[in-house]
């Protein structure tokens, strides 16, 4: 029987996160990891396998936080689907204006280091942006179903339409772009939801 782990994997993964985050993939060495994790490269292999690995289980655990944040915040079942919309927009921008240091997104710095090469990688940014628009669509229908937002609409295309101006603001916010763009493109697109014509 071997020896039980000394170690909470969370914190270790949590760890390995960060470092991935800062340094990106290629920018983080065996050593950062084991200064950051404090594990040796012997347990490290041992728990978790080469560096990729290691990688994508922190880009999993970081994708699935974010997936639940962002499904949480908009199926919250309280008051109407439309409030809970703008509260999104205006908290992922809020998010992006705050990161003055422009860590960016792991996954968008993920997406684009390693990108389509990357099988795994791809599959699990892939996984979390569909998440995230079926949760779009979701709460867009459920507001049109309440009246607020015009029956007209195709959900899907203005799901796909927010979604790229949350994921481009973080991009933006990445090669500095400053808050007030940021924050201007968020506002519009508040403005830019189609409502039914008794509330305009």
């Amino acid at each position: 029987m071997g020896r039980p782990r000394q170690f909470n994997e969370e914190h270790v993964l949590a760890a390995a996160r960060d470092q991935f985050w800062s340094a990106g993939y290629a920018g983080t060495s065996l050593d950062d990891l084991t200064a950051a994790t404090g594990l040796g490269r012997g347990s490290l292999y041992a728990a978790f396998g080469d560096k990729h690995a290691l990688f994508v289980l922190a880009l999993d655990e970081y994708c699935t936080m974010m997936t639940d944040m962002v499904v949480t915040e908009l199926r919250d079942s309280e008051g109407r689907a439309y409030d809970r919309l703008v509260r999104h927009i205006k908290s992922s921008t809020q998010t992006n204006v705050a990161d003055t240091r422009r860590n960016g997104c792991l996954m968008a710095k993920s997406a684009s280091e390693l990108g389509v090469r990357d099988k795994p990688v791809s599959r699990r940014i892939k996984r979390m942006i569909d998440a995230y628009q079926a949760a779009l669509v979701e709460t867009i229908a459920a507001a049109q179903r309440e009246g607020d937002i015009d029956k007209a609409t195709d959900p899907k295309g203005l799901a796909a339409l927010l979604l790229t101006v949350l994921r481009g603001m973080v991009a933006l916010r990445t090669v500095g772009s400053p808050p007030s763009t940021i924050a201007a493109a968020g506002e519009q697109a508040i403005v830019l939801l189609p409502r039914t014509s008794s509330h305009h």
